[in-house]
């Protein structure tokens, strides 16, 4: 998949996730098997951009191209700067949130609210992408609610308007998260532009990932929630893509030293405060799947410092290698050495 001078290196893409898609996961997801990732979305709003929040989600130090920023925003001129600031900051792609179906974001008629206005869409669009000398792509849902469907109309606006790819989560803003994503409406829009489109929700297994590029016809797929606590995702579906043959389940020991890599990349990013407490949601994640991950977890989110929570998780892990080779594993024994660590 092309997108302007960049050829992305295979059909998958990290779906840009708020609290999630920071600059060490998406390394991470890249060094994992995803050709692109775009990061979380980045306020329009100029008084905004000086905080510590803002400039860590635009910071794209070491960080492997192509680097993607999406901005989010409902005013074509304050879209247009930020775009500009991005780019001089040194995106090399603004993506244009108009997918989040959040009430914060959409009371105030930005993310997949715009959907209810083309006019100020392609107003929008054409004001960014006249900002920049670097490609503009753009996230949508497939409509407002399922009357109003109108991705197949924005999708040839974006197109008219400069947008050199565009992103489909199969459902509408009504819709959120409920129910099923459905790639009826993917699909016309493949049909209806030239473009790139990137096919995106519920791809959670190689199977359906590989459905999905079949049955819209889609360049590429993007993978949100599936990432989180399996960012080897991606390799697996390249495999499978290019083999047909799926890959083994990453061992525990992989599992452990991919986590462990991925906390002390958090705590350099954030500092140990905010670095431990934004852990937390990728060891519930890592662990989820694992015997016995909520007493780990009743626990490890207790503790306040890094160190404490690096060592306990290398320590559940460890028990859970050698234990499930040998023997019953002892949730006793993991609760009592642990809050004695944490203690």
């Amino acid at each position: 998949m092309q997108i302007g001078p960049y050829n992305i290196s295979n059909r998958l893409v990290l779906a840009p996730m708020a609290g999630v898609t920071d600059r060490p996961f998406r390394q991470l997801c890249k060094n994992l098997g995803a050709g692109m990732a775009v990061s979380e979305m980045a306020s329009s709003n100029s008084l905004l951009w000086g905080s510590e929040k803002t400039q860590r989600r635009i910071n794209h130090d070491g960080e492997t191209d192509p680097r993607a920023i999406q901005i989010a925003g409902a005013d074509p001129k304050m879209m247009a700067e930020a775009a500009r600031y991005n780019s001089d900051k040194g995106a090399q792609i603004i993506d244009i949130n108009m997918g989040c179906p959040a009430k914060k974001i959409c009371n105030v008629m930005a993310g997949s609210a715009l959907l209810q206005d083309e006019r100020l869409v392609s107003q929008i669009l054409e004001s960014v992408v006249n900002a920049v000398d670097i490609p503009v792509t753009l996230k949508i849902r497939t409509g407002w609610d399922t009357a109003h469907r109108n991705g197949p109309r924005i999708a040839k606006i974006a197109e008219q308007s400069g947008i050199q790819a565009i992103a489909v989560h199969g459902r509408t803003r009504a819709c959120a998260y409920k129910g099923n994503a459905e790639y009826d409406t993917i699909a016309t829009i493949k049909q209806s532009v030239t473009i790139p489109v990137i096919a995106n929700g519920d791809i959670t297994t190689v199977k359906k990932a590989k459905y999905v590029l079949e049955y819209t016809g889609a360049d590429a797929i993007m993978i949100g929630r599936a990432a989180q606590g399996r960012p080897w995702i991606f390799r697996e579906i390249d495999h499978y893509l290019k083999t047909g043959t799926e890959l083994p389940e990453p061992s525990l020991v992989e599992v452990r030293d991919i986590l462990l890599g991925h906390l002390t990349n958090l705590y350099s990013f954030y500092g140990e405060y905010t670095g431990l407490r934004m852990a937390r949601k990728h060891i519930s994640w890592y662990s989820k799947c694992q015997p016995h991950g909520a007493a780990f977890r009743n626990v490890i989110n207790k503790v306040a410092s890094a160190e404490q929570q690096f060592k306990m998780t290398d320590s559940f892990f460890n028990q859970l290698i050698t234990t499930l080779s040998t023997t019953h594993f002892s949730t006793t024994h993991f609760s009592t050495t642990n809050k004695e660590m944490a203690a």
